[in-house]
């Protein structure tokens, strides 16, 4: 597979896994452009071991893990003030809320929902933070449960 057909294809989801550890629209997208420069830097070495994606994914949450060990951000729960107003305008309200209750967990929890949200296999999730498929599968509920206990509260 070439990288322009990689990028193409995986632009969004990267995107969207980016915003999931985050929450801010333009260090997601920075993030993403440095998550696929190191997939071209690492392309030639892909030896399909495992699926592409799963590959991709990795790649991705290691660079998310370390820009987040790198900053130890602010509490993430807070929306970052250098958000400009227009680019929050075009995400729905209630993704925008999702994101900011994302964001809110801990780090290996958002690892987890964020591919679960991108529509991987467990299987793929439990390689990707290597744990098994049984653990992330009941973690998946747990997090689903305490995001809907966040909108419960919120009044959503």
């Amino acid at each position: 597979m070439h990288f322009d057909e990689l990028y193409q294809n995986y632009w969004q989801r990267v995107f969207r896994l980016c915003m999931g550890y985050l929450n801010d629209e333009e260090a997601a997208k920075d993030l993403a452009q440095e998550s696929f420069l190191i997939i071209w830097q690492q392309l030639p070495k892909f030896r399909e071991e495992s699926a592409i994606g799963t590959w991709i994914f990795r790649i991705v949450s290691n660079t998310c893990l370390r820009q987040i060990n790198r900053e130890k951000r602010i509490p993430l729960s807070a929306m970052p003030e250098q958000i400009k107003e227009e680019a929050l305008e075009s995400i729905e309200p209630k993704i925008k809320l999702l994101y900011q209750f994302i964001s809110e967990l801990p780090e290996l929890e958002r690892i987890i929902i964020s591919l679960e949200l991108e529509e991987l296999k467990q299987a793929e999730i439990a390689n990707i933070t290597g744990l098994s498929e049984g653990n992330v599968r009941v973690k998946i509920h747990r997090i689903k449960e305490k995001l809907a206990q966040k909108f419960k509260s919120h009044g959503r």
